[in-house]
């Protein structure tokens, strides 16, 4: 099975984790495994891994990638989200760290049937798990037009977010689009032309922002930020891999109101609420790729790392609160 895929940040991950032999870690995104091969060397010779993801094509190649660790891996298809419970069913309850690397992956990208990309054409799919949900096709025929340009305009920060849902609708009155080449014809149509003469691909803001609301990727982010911390032992670490600003930013307010613990109005007098930190913040700004792992792998450019580390007391708290960037 053809998976291959390049680590992001993997040095500074480890870094990040803090690795120790015999530790118990979670990579809730294995994909490819190669997170994981480094974790589970550097945790010889009784470190324990538990490998998820929601793709079992990434599950299968992670099989594969990880084999000869043999009983040290635990692998379980499944979404990140439910985190907490798969440490539990799993005996990883509580781990040492934990592990996710967000976003879709360049094999995933690469399997033109799957339909995350803009430059293939093939069925307007994008599910991330191909056995479950709805499709991407289902959205861009079956939401309102104003919530699809909602979607638009909130996930992919397109400026033209309006138009192009106009547009779809407009087309798909005609007959239903059906793949990803349909779509980006309708895209196109829908930016002027001299929007168009400049910047990334005019289809990347929508197909990113259909492939968040297909996953219901952000839902899952806080869900699973939320679970992994509560998998926690005292002092374990966990680590979250963003590529953009939308992802970053649900990390960097999670791990923000986790740390201050306390959820009374800034103007209260005394605390109230009794809520205690439970996570102190591993470095105050993300972590980026040098200069020469962005030139070697084009994917690092854009990817940002946060680490927070479970402290003895503290209760799980809750993820509140919208602090800027």
């Amino acid at each position: 099975m053809d998976f291959a895929h390049v680590p992001v940040l993997l040095d500074e991950v480890v870094q990040a984790l803090r690795l120790k032999p015999g530790g118990r870690y979670i990579d809730g995104t294995v994909g490819g495994g190669g997170h994981a091969r480094r974790i589970l060397e550097l945790t010889s010779p009784g470190g324990r891994l538990l490998g998820v993801d929601r793709d079992p094509r990434a599950l299968a190649a992670a099989g594969e990638t990880l084999g000869e660790f043999g009983a040290r891996v635990d692998l379980r298809h499944g979404n990140f989200s439910e985190i907490d419970r798969l440490a539990r069913s799993a005996g990883y309850f509580p781990a040492d760290g934990v592990l996710l690397d967000l976003g879709v992956s360049s094999p995933q990208l690469d399997e033109a049937e799957r339909g995350f990309s803009y430059q293939q054409d093939a069925p307007l799919d994008m599910r991330m798990d191909p056995g479950s949900g709805p499709r991407a096709r289902d959205l861009v025929n079956g939401l309102p037009e104003a919530e699809l340009a909602r979607v638009i305009g909130e996930y992919g920060e397109e400026r033209w977010a309006s138009r192009i849902a106009a547009f779809i609708a407009r087309r798909r009155d005609e007959a239903p689009i059906e793949t990803t080449g349909e779509l980006v014809e309708v895209i196109k149509a829908a930016i002027p032309a001299g929007a168009r003469r400049s910047g990334p691909h005019p289809a990347r803001r929508t197909f990113q922002a259909l492939r968040i609301a297909t996953n219901d990727e952000l839902g899952a982010l806080r869900q699973g930020l939320r679970g992994a911390v509560a998998a926690l032992a005292p002092g374990g670490r966990v680590a979250v891999i963003s590529f953009h600003s939308l992802e970053d930013r649900i990390v960097k307010q999670s791990f923000a109101a986790l740390a201050r613990g306390c959820t009374c109005p800034p103007e209260a007098p005394v605390c109230t609420c009794g809520q205690r930190p439970s996570l102190r913040l591993v470095g105050r700004k993300p972590v980026l790729a040098s200069a020469r792992e962005a030139e070697r792998n084009p994917r690092a450019r854009s990817a940002k790392l946060r680490a927070a580390e479970r402290l003895e007391s503290g209760d799980g708290g809750s993820i509140t609160g919208e602090e800027g960037e």
